[in-house]
């Protein structure tokens, strides 16, 4: 078979698998690529979050864990009922929600896998400050596992690799030597930089949206989330990367963002008060 055919069966192909394989976002309807499974992400991360457990030092710091109880709790639920009021799927269904505080006061961070598992660290309360103010950082990354994030990541991962080697083949496997020769993955690189960076970008801005409508729906206060970016700001004052090489906006950018966004979400998306 000749190049240009091999080439024209496999668009053809991968066009009808990539037609295939599309889901949409929640809320906000973006469309998103999705081929990686979603129950085995799930238990995978589940296997990671009991490693971490393990390894990690949980704190002792009980009303601080209860609080970041009671948030996800309240969140769990008005999720769950702003899905089944709007007669929607709910992207929340399988997850196994879990909550854990870590002791590491250098670590300003907190995260939430696949599935619901969410840890904080001790660290990022001090820039939340207040009750508002976790709620926030939590609605942020309860965001990313409801708008199923990691398998959009996954799912691009896996189409990259397949394309790269189609390339290389295609191009009888000058990419190999380019990178043999260099010492570098260029491809690795120009994708990441072209590519996976960008498209990160656009997924840490929708779950900035998306945590502010989990929040405002929990009835939390959203008007306190650009005051944490601006303390996130003077915490890594002199040490900012370029948006351009970031997988996050900008702080100023997010700041913006956020306040365009906040009064509407405040108008359309009103406490769901629980029964």
């Amino acid at each position: 078979m000749n190049r240009r055919k091999f080439l024209s069966y496999v668009g053809c192909g991968c066009c009808g698998f990539l037609l295939n394989s599309c889901s949409t976002a929640p809320i906000t309807d973006r469309k998103q690529l999705s081929i990686v499974s979603e129950a085995k992400l799930n238990a995978q991360a589940a296997q990671i979050f009991e490693k971490i457990k393990k390894k990690e030092k949980m704190s002792t710091d009980l009303k601080s864990l209860n609080q970041i109880k009671e948030i996800g709790k309240k969140m769990e639920y008005s999720i769950g009922e702003y899905f089944y009021k709007s007669k929607l799927d709910d992207p929340t269904v399988n997850f196994d929600w879990e909550y854990i505080l870590i002791e590491n006061k250098k670590v300003r961070n907190a995260w939430c896998m696949p599935g619901g598992k969410i840890a904080v660290y001790t660290g990022m309360l001090e820039v939340t400050k207040n009750i508002n103010g976790l709620a926030a950082v939590m609605g942020h990354e309860i965001a990313h596992a409801v708008a199923k994030h990691s398998i959009e990541r996954a799912s691009r991962g896996v189409l990259l690799n397949s394309g790269t080697q189609i390339v290389d083949i295609l191009s009888g496997g000058k990419l190999s030597k380019i990178n043999r020769t260099t010492g570098m993955n260029t491809v690795g690189m120009l994708s990441q930089l072209g590519i996976m960076y960008p498209f990160n970008r656009k997924q840490e801005s929708e779950a900035d949206y998306l945590g502010l409508i989990f929040s405002s729906l929990s009835g939390y206060d959203i008007r306190e989330t650009t005051k944490i970016w601006e303390r996130m700001k003077e915490y890594n004052k002199g040490k900012e990367q370029s948006e351009f090489m970031s997988t996050h906006p900008s702080p100023d950018n997010r700041i913006k963002k956020i306040n365009e966004w906040t009064n509407n979400i405040i108008l359309d998306f009103p406490p769901i008060k629980k029964i």
